[in-house]
């Protein structure tokens, strides 16, 4: 087999903006663990492409930009090696899934380096949010980070969110650098 699962000139195509990769991610997962919700300050923010190449995952995408349209609402797809579905997710937009299938692997390219000081996280079990996690697959495996991230509410009360008007401005920077 041979899959072309990236191509710059295509993203830049279909978001309008630049995708500068400076980190790429390898997860590998057990059936029932779920990994989020995550995302970063804007600035710098971190952009994902998402892919699984082996297993399967539902993948879900939160808006935690305050002042949007769509704050707190989700978004989610399953992703299946078979299928070589690739999602993109932008800055300002918490990213998360729960491995469907055991040596489940995601695939992650970024737009910015791990740095610990701007990394946040929202508790994905958080009711708020009722973000559509499967059932059946007995009790959910979270790091003890997921586990006791804050809530959206709380989250949003200290201030920890990204902001709507300061996300949009950075995205109109990063296409304009195209």
């Amino acid at each position: 087999m041979f899959l072309e699962w990236f191509r710059a000139d295509v993203l830049t195509a279909e978001t309008g903006r630049r995708f500068g990769i400076q980190q790429a991610n390898h997860s590998v997962s057990a059936k029932g663990v779920l990994r989020g919700i995550h995302y970063a300050d804007v600035p710098p923010g971190q952009a994902k492409l998402v892919y699984c190449p082996s297993g399967a995952v539902l993948d879900v995408v939160v808006d935690l930009r305050c002042g949007s349209p769509t704050f707190g609402r989700s978004d989610s797809i399953v992703l299946r090696a078979e299928e070589h579905k690739v999602i993109f997710v932008s800055e300002g937009l918490g990213h998360g899934f729960c491995a469907l299938d055991d040596d489940s692997s995601v695939v992650y390219l970024v737009s910015a380096v791990y740095n610990p000081q701007t990394e946040r996280t929202v508790n994905p079990l958080d009711p708020q949010l009722a973000l559509p996690w499967p059932t059946g697959l007995g009790n959910l495996v979270l790091s003890a980070k997921d586990r006791d991230a804050p809530t959206l509410a709380e989250a949003q009360s200290v201030g920890m969110l990204p902001d709507y008007g300061e996300c949009a401005a950075f995205y109109r920077r990063l296409g304009s650098s195209t």
